[in-house]
Protein backbone atom coordinates (compact mmCIF):
# COMPACT_ATOMS: atom_id res chain seq x y z
CA UNK A 1 0.00 0.00 0.00
CA UNK A 2 2.83 2.92 0.94
CA UNK A 3 4.42 1.33 -2.84
CA UNK A 4 1.26 2.71 -4.18
CA UNK A 5 0.72 5.32 -2.24
CA UNK A 6 4.14 6.80 -3.00
CA UNK A 7 4.02 5.83 -7.11
CA UNK A 8 0.27 7.57 -7.03
CA UNK A 9 2.16 10.96 -5.45
CA UNK A 10 5.32 10.78 -8.03
CA UNK A 11 2.59 10.07 -11.18
CA UNK A 12 0.50 13.35 -10.02
CA UNK A 13 3.55 15.20 -9.23
CA UNK A 14 4.44 14.23 -12.73
CA UNK A 15 1.31 14.66 -14.45
CA UNK A 16 0.68 17.55 -13.31
CA UNK A 17 3.88 19.38 -15.19
CA UNK A 18 2.60 17.51 -17.99
CA UNK A 19 -0.91 19.25 -17.72
CA UNK A 20 0.70 22.32 -17.33
CA UNK A 21 2.26 21.89 -20.96
CA UNK A 22 -0.92 20.28 -22.10
CA UNK A 23 -3.29 22.54 -21.31
CA UNK A 24 -1.05 25.25 -22.50
CA UNK A 25 0.22 24.72 -25.14
CA UNK A 26 -3.63 23.42 -26.38
CA UNK A 27 -5.04 27.19 -25.96
CA UNK A 28 -1.70 28.96 -27.05
CA UNK A 29 -2.10 27.16 -30.81
CA UNK A 30 -6.12 27.03 -30.35
CA UNK A 31 -6.32 30.48 -30.04
CA UNK A 32 -3.63 31.09 -32.92
CA UNK A 33 -2.44 29.17 -35.76
CA UNK A 34 -5.14 26.08 -34.89
CA UNK A 35 -8.51 28.05 -34.46
CA UNK A 36 -11.51 26.82 -35.33
CA UNK A 37 -12.05 29.54 -37.66
CA UNK A 38 -8.89 29.32 -39.35
CA UNK A 39 -8.87 25.53 -39.13
CA UNK A 40 -12.06 23.41 -39.03
CA UNK A 41 -10.05 20.58 -37.92
CA UNK A 42 -7.80 22.80 -35.73
CA UNK A 43 -8.93 22.57 -32.01
CA UNK A 44 -7.76 18.57 -32.50
CA UNK A 45 -4.67 19.32 -34.24
CA UNK A 46 -3.81 21.49 -31.32
CA UNK A 47 -4.84 18.76 -29.10
CA UNK A 48 -3.03 16.26 -30.28
CA UNK A 49 0.27 18.63 -30.66
CA UNK A 50 -0.13 19.24 -26.69
CA UNK A 51 -0.90 15.99 -25.38
CA UNK A 52 2.62 14.41 -27.98
CA UNK A 53 4.75 16.92 -26.15
CA UNK A 54 3.13 16.08 -22.84
CA UNK A 55 3.72 12.63 -23.16
CA UNK A 56 7.42 12.99 -23.57
CA UNK A 57 7.45 14.76 -20.77
CA UNK A 58 5.53 12.33 -18.75
CA UNK A 59 7.89 9.29 -20.37
CA UNK A 60 10.85 11.32 -18.56
CA UNK A 61 9.31 11.57 -15.29
CA UNK A 62 7.56 8.20 -14.92
CA UNK A 63 10.77 6.36 -16.01
CA UNK A 64 13.48 7.89 -14.01
CA UNK A 65 11.30 9.07 -10.84
CA UNK A 66 8.23 7.37 -10.42
CA UNK A 67 8.51 3.95 -11.56
CA UNK A 68 12.17 4.07 -11.13
CA UNK A 69 12.80 0.62 -9.71
CA UNK A 70 10.22 -0.51 -11.36
CA UNK A 71 11.23 -0.13 -14.73
CA UNK A 72 13.09 -2.99 -17.60
CA UNK A 73 16.30 -2.99 -18.98
CA UNK A 74 14.81 -3.22 -22.52
CA UNK A 75 14.29 0.97 -23.33
CA UNK A 76 13.33 0.19 -26.72
CA UNK A 77 10.62 -2.22 -25.76
CA UNK A 78 9.29 -0.44 -22.54
CA UNK A 79 9.26 3.06 -24.62
CA UNK A 80 6.94 1.69 -27.35
CA UNK A 81 4.98 -0.01 -24.47
CA UNK A 82 5.02 3.48 -22.80
CA UNK A 83 3.63 5.53 -25.60
CA UNK A 84 1.23 2.76 -26.70
CA UNK A 85 -0.64 3.64 -23.16
CA UNK A 86 -0.31 7.20 -23.47
CA UNK A 87 -1.36 7.42 -27.32
CA UNK A 88 -4.68 5.46 -25.43
CA UNK A 89 -5.17 8.00 -23.09
CA UNK A 90 -5.23 10.60 -25.54
CA UNK A 91 -7.44 8.70 -27.63
CA UNK A 92 -9.76 9.19 -24.67
CA UNK A 93 -9.21 12.87 -24.53
CA UNK A 94 -9.47 13.38 -28.15
CA UNK A 95 -12.98 11.44 -28.15
CA UNK A 96 -14.30 13.28 -25.24
CA UNK A 97 -13.65 16.77 -26.98
CA UNK A 98 -14.59 15.37 -30.69
CA UNK A 99 -18.06 14.41 -29.36
CA UNK A 100 -18.40 17.74 -27.59
CA UNK A 101 -17.22 20.42 -30.53
CA UNK A 102 -18.26 18.52 -32.94
CA UNK A 103 -21.06 16.36 -32.39
CA UNK A 104 -22.87 18.20 -28.80
CA UNK A 105 -22.18 21.61 -30.63
CA UNK A 106 -20.23 23.02 -27.81
CA UNK A 107 -17.73 25.09 -29.63
CA UNK A 108 -16.45 28.02 -27.26
CA UNK A 109 -12.88 27.98 -26.07
CA UNK A 110 -14.30 27.20 -22.47
CA UNK A 111 -16.20 24.09 -23.39
CA UNK A 112 -13.21 22.69 -25.53
CA UNK A 113 -11.00 23.05 -22.38
CA UNK A 114 -13.70 21.13 -19.94
CA UNK A 115 -14.31 18.64 -22.47
CA UNK A 116 -10.48 17.80 -23.26
CA UNK A 117 -8.62 19.23 -20.22
CA UNK A 118 -10.94 18.54 -17.12
CA UNK A 119 -13.11 15.41 -18.26
CA UNK A 120 -10.96 13.88 -20.77
CA UNK A 121 -7.93 14.33 -18.99
CA UNK A 122 -9.38 12.59 -15.91
CA UNK A 123 -10.43 9.75 -17.52
CA UNK A 124 -6.95 9.65 -20.00
CA UNK A 125 -5.20 9.80 -16.57
CA UNK A 126 -6.89 7.11 -14.86
CA UNK A 127 -5.99 4.85 -17.71
CA UNK A 128 -2.67 5.72 -18.21
CA UNK A 129 -1.73 5.14 -14.51
CA UNK A 130 -3.50 1.17 -14.69
CA UNK A 131 -1.54 0.83 -17.89
CA UNK A 132 1.94 1.96 -16.83
CA UNK A 133 1.50 -0.07 -13.84
CA UNK A 134 -0.05 -3.51 -14.61
CA UNK A 135 2.10 -3.52 -18.31
CA UNK A 136 4.78 -1.04 -19.24
CA UNK A 137 6.83 -0.65 -15.59
CA UNK A 138 5.29 -3.78 -14.02
CA UNK A 139 7.56 -5.40 -10.89
CA UNK A 140 9.95 -8.17 -12.36
CA UNK A 141 9.12 -11.65 -12.68
CA UNK A 142 9.87 -13.63 -9.62
CA UNK A 143 13.08 -15.32 -9.63
CA UNK A 144 13.07 -19.43 -10.03
CA UNK A 145 12.28 -20.46 -6.32
CA UNK A 146 15.07 -22.39 -4.55
CA UNK A 147 12.86 -24.65 -2.70
CA UNK A 148 12.94 -27.17 -4.86
CA UNK A 149 17.12 -26.87 -5.36
CA UNK A 150 17.24 -27.19 -1.37
CA UNK A 151 15.18 -30.46 -1.71
CA UNK A 152 17.12 -32.11 -4.48
CA UNK A 153 20.54 -30.65 -2.23
CA UNK A 154 18.52 -32.56 0.91
CA UNK A 155 17.98 -35.26 -1.06
CA UNK A 156 21.62 -35.55 -2.88
CA UNK A 157 23.42 -35.17 0.68
CA UNK A 158 21.22 -38.06 2.19
CA UNK A 159 22.37 -40.05 -0.52
CA UNK A 160 25.60 -39.91 -0.50
CA UNK A 161 26.38 -40.13 3.09
CA UNK A 162 23.89 -43.36 2.95
CA UNK A 163 26.31 -44.48 0.11
CA UNK A 164 29.43 -43.29 2.64
CA UNK A 165 28.23 -45.24 5.64
CA UNK A 166 27.86 -48.55 3.61
CA UNK A 167 31.32 -48.32 2.21
CA UNK A 168 32.42 -48.05 5.61
CA UNK A 169 30.98 -51.36 7.18
CA UNK A 170 33.23 -54.06 7.58
CA UNK A 171 34.06 -56.62 4.48
CA UNK A 172 31.66 -53.76 2.54
CA UNK A 173 28.40 -55.39 3.94
CA UNK A 174 25.13 -54.18 5.05
CA UNK A 175 23.28 -53.42 8.24
CA UNK A 176 21.36 -56.43 7.86
CA UNK A 177 24.63 -58.77 6.47
CA UNK A 178 26.76 -57.67 9.22
CA UNK A 179 24.87 -59.99 12.30
CA UNK A 180 26.18 -63.08 10.09
CA UNK A 181 29.03 -64.57 11.02
CA UNK A 182 31.20 -66.92 8.76
CA UNK A 183 30.07 -71.30 9.45
CA UNK A 184 32.50 -72.68 11.75
CA UNK A 185 33.74 -69.12 13.57
CA UNK A 186 32.48 -68.44 16.92
CA UNK A 187 30.37 -65.27 16.08
CA UNK A 188 29.50 -63.56 19.26
CA UNK A 189 28.88 -64.06 23.02
CA UNK A 190 25.28 -64.90 22.90
CA UNK A 191 26.16 -68.05 20.02
CA UNK A 192 28.20 -70.68 21.40
CA UNK A 193 30.49 -72.48 18.90
CA UNK A 194 29.72 -75.82 17.74
CA UNK A 195 32.02 -78.61 17.68
CA UNK A 196 32.90 -80.51 15.02
CA UNK A 197 31.87 -83.94 14.68
CA UNK A 198 34.67 -86.73 14.12
CA UNK A 199 33.46 -88.82 11.06
CA UNK A 200 35.69 -91.67 12.14
CA UNK A 201 34.86 -91.88 15.88
CA UNK A 202 31.30 -91.91 14.62
CA UNK A 203 31.80 -95.15 12.76
CA UNK A 204 33.68 -96.95 15.46
CA UNK A 205 30.32 -96.90 17.57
Amino acid sequence: MRTLLTQLTRFGLVGLIGLVIDVGLFNLLRVTVFSPEALHEGPVIAKVISTSLAIVANWMGNRHWTFARERRGHLAREGAEFFLVSFGGMLIGLGCLYVSHYVLGFQSLLADNISSNVVGLALGTAFRFWGYRVWVFREPAEPVSTLRYDRKATYSGELRASRYSTHRTPSGLGAAERAVAPAGGAPGRRIQAVAPVDDDARSHH
